[in-house]
């Protein structure tokens, strides 16, 4: 693939890479002790092209696949999930191992269907699952399969500035139904309505008021915690563009305590940063 056609990335993202790094290359070492665990696997919804530049050096950098297959102890099998036929071909090569799986397609499909069966909890078997999209995605059902599964852990992009563009405007009755049903698809549900607006009294009656971003980050990671179960939700780490503007919320979701203190130490060496 042409350099050109590789996603150029900005300070923030770097940043997360080196979070998922981190935090992969604990989980294997912590689960690679517990002798009872049979299967770890790795799984990317949104693989990519495996490589990005960098917008400040210009300098090709590794992408999360890469940055997985590179930890020490490996991973049982890497499942790499991708919509984009170029960029799926383009992990085919850089995975060319008996332990790498190369799926081209939609990872609410791919994942529920192909690779969640392949981690049940019953079978002694763990995943750690990252879903790193551009847009308002996954469907909940993913996330909600994921949680109550028990094995998997998450890492998971809150898109808020898709939200904001497309579907989060202060006329909530002029957003378009195809984008509200965008969200309801994310959210699982319409009860994202009550969190991101509230109902004020107005001149000629009550009106609905666009409230905050926290306020609609903070009923989302409640719903990781009471409808998907996940038992350890640390509040998410706020992820923004050259500008300093916030573009998505990197959520973390566990069902362990132990990967739960990995993932708070990772996220507090960054929370207090100030914008680059």
């Amino acid at each position: 693939m042409a350099k050109e056609r590789l996603d150029v990335v900005g300070y923030w993202t770097e940043i997360k890479l080196q979070i998922l790094q981190d935090y992969a290359k604990a989980y294997a070492q912590v689960l690679q002790n517990q002798h009872s665990i049979k299967h770890v696997a790795y799984i990317d919804g949104f693989a990519g092209a495996g490589e990005h530049i960098s917008r400040e050096s210009g300098e090709l950098i590794a992408g999360s696949p890469a940055r997985a297959l590179s930890i020490q102890p490996r991973f049982s099998h890497y499942h790499f999930v991708e919509m984009d036929a170029a960029r799926a071909k383009r992990l085919h090569g850089m995975g060319d191992q008996e332990d790498v799986t190369v799926y081209q397609g939609d990872c609410n499909e791919v994942l529920l269907q192909e690779i969640f069966p392949q981690c049940r909890y019953k079978d002694y078997r763990r995943a750690l699952c990252l879903l790193d999209p551009y847009d308002l995605n996954p469907n909940w059902e993913v996330v909600e399969t994921a949680g109550k599964m028990g094995s998997i852990e998450i890492f998971l992009n809150f898109m808020i500035m898709d939200a904001n563009m497309n579907v989060l405007w202060n006329k909530p009755e002029s957003v378009p139904p195809d984008q509200a049903q965008r969200m309801t698809k994310f959210w699982g549900d319409d009860s994202w309505r009550a969190a991101a607006y509230r109902t004020e009294q107005g001149l000629f009656g009550p009106i609905e008021e666009k409230g905050s971003n926290e306020s609609v980050i903070a009923a989302y990671r409640k719903r990781l915690k009471e409808v998907a179960k996940f038992k350890y939700v640390p509040e998410p780490l706020p992820m923004r563009n050259s500008r300093g503007a916030i573009v998505y919320y990197l959520f973390f979701a566990s069902q362990n305590s132990t990967g739960n203190k990995i993932a708070e130490h990772i996220f507090n060496k960054y929370r207090n940063r100030g914008v680059h």
